[in-house]
């Protein structure tokens, strides 16, 4: 191979490791668009499946030459089968839910990445089974450290809902993580995406196992995540075990 074309090959290996690394940063500085399909099983006494697509774009934005604002949004897309006689099938939009990190640019002199902010629920949702009608606020966190391929970190919000109503939410949702991504570009993850139900006093806890796949398609930088989860934990009536599939669109600065 001539001199250029192997440092073209190894410049490019080594943007695609940045960017393998970047995906598993959710404060990292990078433009994504992950589309997220979810299918849960065995809901109710008719053991129903519901569909969700969750439209997740991340957009950062650089206050100074120290900080950036990471705005997280996350848009589901749902089709839920009746779970039981008398509760109707529902298709459409859910209730969004809006996040803005304040991160430095560079970790902390242990490793340490976080980010801070606000957490916002919008109620978007086309039917009252898809949502909870409510405008809600509240913090969200998150913090990481990232070597030698390997990513763990948790991240976590607390919303509640204000505004006059019968139903109140307060919900906290907890995710630990830890992955691992190889030379290839291939990344296996693990995590929980636990939410508590305080007004319900209610908790879902389930435990996704994934693999995903860094590949460019033309110009465009593409990664592919297949992963199964198991519910460790949830209301009565609520989902036994579920599929994902997701697909990310890269856009990184030039």
């Amino acid at each position: 191979m001539p001199l250029h074309a192997a440092t073209v090959a190894a410049s490019t290996a080594d943007e695609q490791a940045k960017l393998a690394e970047q995906l598993n940063n959710p404060v990292a500085a990078l433009i994504s668009v992950p589309l997220q399909s979810n299918w849960d099983f065995g809901i109710g006494p008719k053991d129903a499946y519901k569909y969700t697509l969750k439209i997740q774009p991340v957009v950062p934005i650089t206050l100074n030459a120290d900080w950036n604002v990471i705005s997280r949004t996350i848009l589901p897309v749902i089709d839920a089968e009746s779970p039981a006689t008398g509760i109707d099938s529902a298709s459409g939009l859910g209730d969004t839910t809006q996040s803005f990190f304040f991160s430095p640019k560079e970790p902390t002199a242990g490793g340490l990445i976080w980010g801070v902010g606000p957490a916002f629920l919008l109620p978007t949702a086309s039917d009252d089974l898809l949502g909870n009608n409510q405008w809600g606020a509240g913090p969200t966190v998150v913090a990481l450290k990232q070597k030698d391929g390997w990513t763990y970190g948790m991240l976590a919000n607390q919303i509640w809902s204000f505004g006059a109503s019968d139903e109140q939410v307060s919900a906290l949702f907890v995710q630990p993580f830890v992955s691992y991504t190889t030379k290839m570009h291939t990344t296996f993850s693990l995590n929980t995406e636990s939410t508590y139900d305080w007004e319900n006093r209610e908790l879902s806890a389930p435990i996704n196992l994934a693999v995903a796949q860094l590949v460019k398609i033309g110009e465009v930088p593409v990664q592919f995540q297949l992963g199964g989860r198991w519910y460790a934990d949830g209301p009565d009536g609520g989902p036994e075990w579920g599929l994902r599939f997701a697909i990310t669109f890269l856009f990184p600065k030039s």
